[in-house]
């Protein structure tokens, strides 16, 4: 008894001992688990379509494989031809071992293999050469898989590594290349093939070898009806089927559906996208039509955000990779918005007291320090609404609308709901009146943001690139940019816009939605923009030439106005009602837009300026003096000056360098005073 006890004990020490080294050897030499972790991110649109995906190392595709979204038939199939006990053993088969050993002695040579589904993904992981020694490496290999991963995932792995000739790995990338479609649904024959393919993947490409591929299939259908999984009619059937070739990976959504790819985490097979692929497809469609029309350095970009969600339905970041700067995503880049954040300057007023939209405005001749706008048209208007003036794109009623405002008040709130304008010595310098003309940079992605915030009551909310985070998106409470009743009022003068040439109004169009929009051209005719919001949508449309060179007259109303509303078309938004006619007058209070405290304003020089002159003395070309009054009177040091017998500007042309104080006095004796210092050029 004492002998039998001691044996036991002894032998379950050994028992002990033996786990303890096959754990240590475990730990210390670890399957290498590379190649299962990298793996090209799909990338779908919010149907399930396919977008793109990228590939891994050595320009592989490698799709991993999603069993839920692959067809039970084709598993269960591949198990009872590759592996029938693959799910009771544990990585290694010894029945198989034993038949395929037995099979070899009779034989004089090899007939059958023993690999099992676990001890071919063990191959895949770590290829090495076909020997004995190789073998014996897989089969310690599959043991250790076993004890890491389920059944259900070293099939996923398997499926997801298998070669099926030249760069394609994997189930899903050969169903898409081969067959066009993902693998959730297979035919006969297909699944036959796919069977197939792993185990010469080169000698049975069906684009190369035809014959070596037919044969292969027929074999795979014929021992599938054997096991009694399909009758004889349906492999006829299925051999009859023309085998396929393979077609390129499409590749939609370039710039966006890339990024996804890109930003994917590690192990995540599938980005399901908030882009709608057949809207998508037309907006490309357009993009690339514009700038063909437009010349061969031309390219567009457009933005399609729908309002519920922030989700992005279309993105299209050029009008085609073959295009000149085709590659770069223009709905990234930063460019000059031109006219398109007057609205938002207009909204702030209005919030803020400072202006209603039947609020009068001076289009006039207007100094600001240094700073002097002008119309595009070089025309002044004199007395017009906010409402005209922003329907006009009048740009120094904008300016002096920004100027009360307070252009660091206007950068901060943009900055408030998230948005970072791109200025020139921002570090160093405090934001001007530049502003309210695009004298900042913004992408085309913060502008959808903004007018995506217009057509949400004037909350602002990040933009949603997949379904998930369109989700969040909606939970949000978001930043307020402006009160509901300003935005509101700003859409309703967007609306009364003029519309481009060839299509009228949308009230007098039955069943075109109402659309407000803006448009942009920014200095040197750069950039063309227009941006709207129509039936639920934000819609962003900028054509130009990705290396910011100027073009010759080309602004937004013409160039890009007209794909806005191509673009808008193809939304199916509902149409909408026209608004009631309503009597329009502004407050009292806001009847003019106050410019100042009642005296004369001096806009140049400004007090505690340093400015700088070419020469002096009566022949100098001096500076030109502005203030804003009427009957107005100038004085340096008490001396008074003269206007000019032409035009009527008043000249200052400074005997020498130094310190002078000007005076400027209007006719009701109110005066505004300037202390400057002067300097040669």
């Amino acid at each position: 008894m004492s002998v039998l006890i001691r044996r036991l004990t002894q032998g379950l020490i050994g028992f002990m001992a033996l786990q303890t080294a096959a754990f240590a050897l475990d730990v210390a030499f670890p399957p290498d688990l590379t190649r299962a972790d990298s793996a090209s991110p799909v990338v779908l649109d919010r149907h399930g379509g396919w977008l793109r995906a990228l590939p891994v190392e050595d320009g592989r595709w490698r799709l991993r494989a999603d069993l839920d979204r692959t067809d039970p038939t084709f598993l269960k199939r591949v198990v009872a031809v590759e592996d029938a006990r693959f799910w009771i053993h544990p990585g290694v088969d010894p029945l198989a071992v034993v038949r395929a050993a037995g099979s070899a002695l009779v034989r004089g040579h090899v007939v059958s293999g023993a690999s099992t589904l676990t001890m071919q993904t063990a191959r895949l992981l770590e290829p090495r050469p076909r020997t004995l020694g190789s073998k014996l490496v897989e089969a310690a290999r599959a043991v250790q898989l076993e004890a890491r991963f389920s059944k259900r995932e070293i099939l996923g792995l398997y499926l997801t590594l298998a070669p099926y000739g030249g760069n394609l790995e994997g189930v899903r990338a050969a169903s898409l290349s081969y067959f066009g479609h993902e693998p959730e649904s297979l035919t006969n024959a297909e699944q036959a093939l796919l069977i197939a393919l792993p185990q010469s993947p080169e000698a049975r490409r069906p684009d190369r070898h035809p014959v070596a591929a037919r044969a292969a299939r027929r074999q795979v259908l014929a021992r599938i009806a054997r096991a009694g999984e399909i009758p004889s009619q349906a492999v006829a059937e299925a051999d009859a089927d023309p085998l396929p070739g393979r077609a390129v990976f499409p590749a939609r959504a370039w710039h966006a559906a890339g990024e996804l790819a890109r930003a994917a985490p590690p192990g995540q097979s599938t980005v399901v996208s908030t882009l709608d692929a057949a809207l998508q497809g037309r907006l490309e469609d357009l993009a690339r039509a514009a700038a063909a029309a437009e010349g061969p350095q031309e390219t567009a970009a457009i933005l399609v955000v729908q309002i519920d969600g922030r989700a992005v339905r279309g993105a299209v970041g050029s009008s085609g990779l073959s295009a000149r700067g085709g590659w770069i995503d223009m709905t990234r880049a930063l460019r000059s918005p031109g006219s398109t954040l007057k609205p938002f300057i207009y909204a702030f007023a209005f919030e803020e007291g400072i202006a209603a939209p039947d609020t009068q405005i001076d289009d006039a001749p207007l100094r600001f320090a240094d700073y002097q706008p002008e119309n595009f048209d070089r025309v002044f208007h004199g007395k017009v609404t906010a409402r005209e003036a922003l329907a006009q794109s009048l740009n120094v009623p904008a300016v002096a609308t920004l100027a009360n405002v307070g252009p660091e008040a206007f950068e901060a709130r943009l900055t408030g709901a998230g948005i970072t304008l791109k200025r020139p010595n921002a570090e160093t310098r405090a934001p001007g009146l530049a502003l309210a003309l695009g004298g900042a940079g913004i992408s085309l992605r913060d502008l959808a943001l903004l007018y995506a915030a217009l057509g949400d009551d004037g909350v602002a909310k990040p933009l949603a690139w997949t379904e998930a985070e369109a989700a969040r998106v909606r939970r949000q409470p978001g930043r307020r940019l402006v009160r509901a009743e300003a935005a509101h009022q700003v859409l309703d003068i967007l609306r009364e816009t003029p519309p481009p040439e060839g299509s009228g109004p949308a009230a007098l169009l039955r069943g075109r939605p109402a659309m407000a929009y803006k448009t942009g051209t920014s200095y040197g005719f750069r950039d063309a923009l227009a941006a709207g919001v129509v039936g639920g949508y934000a819609v962003v449309v900028w054509t130009g030439r990705a290396d910011g060179g100027a073009r010759g007259g080309v602004t937004g109303r013409d160039s890009a106005l007209p794909l806005l509303f191509q673009a808008a078309d193809l939304l199916g938004a509902p149409p909408a009602a026209p608004r009631p006619i309503a009597p329009r007058a502004a407050p009292p209070a806001l009847q003019a837009l106050k410019t100042g405290n009642g005296g004369p304003r001096l806009i140049f020089p400004p007090d505690g300026a340093t400015v700088q002159v070419e020469g002096f003395g009566p022949r100098a070309r001096g500076l030109s003096l502005a203030a804003r009054g009427a009957d107005l009177a100038w004085y340096v040091d008490g001396s008074p000056l003269a206007a000019e017998p032409v035009g009527g500007r008043v000249i200052w042309r400074p005997d020498g360098p130094g310190f002078y104080g000007v005076t400027v006095v209007d006719g009701e004796g109110r005066q505004a005073k300037a202390r400057v210092r002067v300097k040669g050029g």
